[in-house]
């Protein structure tokens, strides 16, 4: 550009000054976000964790850790050397000199502004005599004197100095640059070019390319894409997935083989000890030959899972990938569920669809809390405390004590449970007391209500029903479970069953009635109520559509009243406005919300007690409605990872397409411990509401008589009566 020139600087100092800049932004949050806390904290929270998770595997992997690891002393010595270099630069920056003085004639002379001319040559002549060279004077300060001179008793330099700030005019405009010249230097231009290709064509592509192809690969949760769509085809397949199954898919991903992963290996002694672990486990489907069940990374993932399951010892070399594969296990079962749901949706959305059962999602849940614990499906609660064994088991199944679970076991009265315990001393005692008392008892509350609406107890067609659960979470103390009525999932005697049906086969003579026509419940029909008459009362009400004034939509409420039931046949074809439409919305709204929420909030509640598991876990849950008897899910779970004593969650889903009483349950579950899952009942009336969504043209009131007629003719054994408006 005409009039500028750049200067590079030739003696560095400017060079510094930004150098210093750039390392301090650089070091100062560096310090803040990367020196290492106080070490102690860590090492007191562990001392505070000992009694209770003392003997278990993740506390000891990282208490080693803490000890052992160098990392906290690398990051000090890092941060230390870019405060040694901050520190250099500043202290030479300091003693640069900064000569950038603006020229002023007047000063030059010792003249006040606006001198005249008469007082600068009296003045010169007198700075003459004492700084000439000839006098013995400075030469450097004697031609700065004549320059001032000349520049003020030259009319036209004198002007261009008050207009200009420069005797000679204006300038060309000069910017600095903070770079040495050095970098420009033609000696050095290959060396530059060389340094700058490799920064800007080389690191940063090379970069920008791997931090890409990472996240196209990897899901938000951290799983590979390849996997999701692996658990997606094998769920779609068996929607029905038994355990065995569940185990194969869940080893099958990606994250366990090398060429995907990284973390992943596959040693040459794989060969001689995972077919020796085959043979101790037993049958495994090892000759099923559909892939990648059949890959070996997959059959070895497998055989450890299993292992780990079966608690059976492995050599130093199978323990470290065996830790890698159970550590990797719960977050793959979690994307597993979120599988589950996401067909479910589409299964709901779409006819014809297969959507996974109940029991295949819960049966992910399940053995999440399988690889937590270590224990197979069906071993015993119990063995999740310490030192409790196999042949132990017998003193607590007895027919003295009946002691199947932990909430037997709290329940039990402390000299009873003494004395079921005697095979441990007092010191193990204590502990197993201990280790019982930190598990987690949680009580829920729940209520239903159906939100933005008038009555918002009264469920209809198209309705979003809503019900707020409550959880407390408390210790499993003595004497917690003697006051609560919530139930739990828990092996019921034949004894037990036979009692319960023979209650429920008297509560229903009890309250039989005359009438020839039973009433069916939580099936799609109506469920009639018995009264003298029989009334029918319709109300037809108009109302605008969606976005059009020229749509309108009919809403027909009918109240019946009578002794049998009736099925109404052309509910079936009315379109109740778009209800699957507005679940969907729904049900992304809500997984965007609970993202959001667990953003926000620290997913550290409640370290988990767990013997085999090789990482800290922390407590977390599902909650989710569902009907059992027809396996399927009502809602879709909600993975609560912030329950630390109290936590509000709201589950929605739609209300049913058909009237009648519907028995849904409130479920609970554990992705950490084995038979604390809760289930509570639901019941859900829905009442009779048809919705009708028709297009009227401008002969609307011929319409609306053709829709009365039609209505009155298929229940022409009622009397009708109907109001417009």
């Amino acid at each position: 550009m005409a009039g500028q020139q750049f200067q590079y600087d030739d003696s560095g100092n400017t060079f510094f000054y930004f150098l210093t800049s750039f390392v301090g932004l650089i070091v100062i949050p560096a310090t803040y976000y990367l020196w290492p806390r106080d070490q102690n904290a860590e090492q007191l929270r562990l001392k505070s964790l000992r009694r209770v998770h003392g003997r278990c595997l993740w506390y000891r992997l990282r208490l080693m850790k803490s000890q052992q690891s160098i990392v906290p002393t690398l990051k000090k010595a890092a941060l230390l050397f870019g405060w040694a270099v901050f520190l250099l630069l500043a202290y030479k920056v300091s003693k640069l000199d900064r000569e950038y003085q603006e020229y002023n004639p007047y000063e030059v002379l010792n003249l006040d502004p606006g001198a005249s001319l008469s007082e600068i040559k009296k003045q010169y002549r007198v700075l003459s005599l004492k700084f000439h060279p000839d006098k013995g004077g400075d030469e450097a300060t004697f031609m700065r004197i004549a320059k001032a001179y000349a520049a003020l008793t030259n009319e036209q330099s004198r002007q261009n100095w008050e207009m200009y700030g420069n005797p000679d005019g204006p300038g060309a405009t000069s910017f600095g640059i903070a770079l040495p010249a050095w970098i420009v230097d033609q000696k050095n231009s290959m060396l530059v070019l060389l340094v700058y290709g490799l920064a800007f064509m080389v690191i940063l592509p090379v970069v920008v390319g791997t931090w890409w192809y990472r996240s196209i690969r990897y899901s938000g949760d951290q799983i590979l894409i390849n996997t999701t769509q692996l658990f997606m085809h094998f769920m779609y397949k068996t929607p029905n997935m038994n355990m065995k199954r569940l185990a194969m898919v869940l080893t099958a991903a990606f994250e366990f083989d090398p060429r995907s992963n990284k973390e992943a290996t596959i040693r040459p002694t794989d060969n001689i000890e995972v077919p020796q672990l085959i043979r101790e486990l037993g049958n495994i489907n090892v000759k099923k030959k559909e892939p990648p069940f059949c890959y070996p990374y997959s059959l070895k993932a497998r055989v450890l899972v299993l292992a780990h399951l079966a608690r059976m010892e492995v050599s130093e070399d199978l323990e470290e990938d065996q830790r890698f594969v159970v550590r990797k296990s719960p977050a793959l079962l979690q994307e597993m569920v979120n599988v589950g749901c996401q067909l479910t949706m589409m299964a709901n959305s779409r006819g014809g669809f297969h959507a996974p059962r109940l029991v295949s999602i819960e049966n992910c849940m399940k053995l999440t809390q399988m690889i937590v614990q270590g224990l197979q499906e069906s071993k015993s609660p119990l063995l999740q405390l310490p030192h409790f064994e196999e042949e132990h088991l017998r003193y607590c199944i007895s027919k003295k004590y009946k002691v199947r679970s932990l909430q037997d076991l709290v329940s039990l009265k402390d000299s009873d449970r003494r004395s079921m315990l005697r095979f441990l001393g007092e010191e193990k005692y204590d502990e197993v007391m201990a280790v019982l008392g930190s598990f987690p008892h949680i009580t829920m509350e729940t209520k239903l209500q159906v939100l933005d609406d008038e009555d918002s107890n009264n469920i209809t067609a198209g309705s979003i029903v809503t019900v707020t659960v409550t959880l407390t979470r408390k210790r499993m103390a003595q004497g917690d479970l003697n006051k609560t009525k919530t139930k739990v999932w828990q092996n019921k005697s034949k004894g037990a069953k036979k009692t319960a049906k023979s209650k429920k086969k008297k509560l229903t003579k009890k309250k039989a009635t005359p009438a020839p026509a039973k009433a069916k419940q939580a099936n799609g029909n109506v469920a009639g109520n018995v009264s003298t008459q029989s009334q029918l009362s319709i109300n037809l009400n108009c109302m605008k559509g969606h976005k059009s004034s020229k749509h309108w939509a009919v809403g027909i409420q009918i109240m019946l009243w009578t002794e049998s039931n009736i099925k109404i046949s052309f509910t079936e074809c009315l379109n109740h406005y778009e209800d699957i439409q507005e679940w969907e919305a729904l049900q992304q709204s809500i997984q965007r919300r609970e993202r959001a929420l667990l953003e926000t909030k620290s997913k550290v509640t409640h370290p988990v007690y767990s013997l085999y598991f090789p990482e800290e876990k922390q407590e977390w849950w599902w909650l989710y409605i569902a009907d059992r008897r027809e396996q399927t899910l009502v809602s879709m779970p909600y993975h609560v990872c912030t329950l630390k004593d109290t936590e509000e969650v709201e589950l929605k889903f739609p209300a049913p397409s058909k009237t009648g009483n519907y028995q849904y349950s409130v479920i609970l579950r554990s992705d950490s411990y084995l038979g604390l899952d809760q289930i509570k009942p639901l019941k859900v009336t829905r009442n009779l509401s048809i919705a009708v969504r028709m297009e009227l043209s401008s002969d609307f009131d011929e319409q609306l008589q053709n829709e009365e007629e039609n209505v009155c003719l298929k229940l022409s054994t009622f009397s009708c009566s109907t109001s417009k408006s």
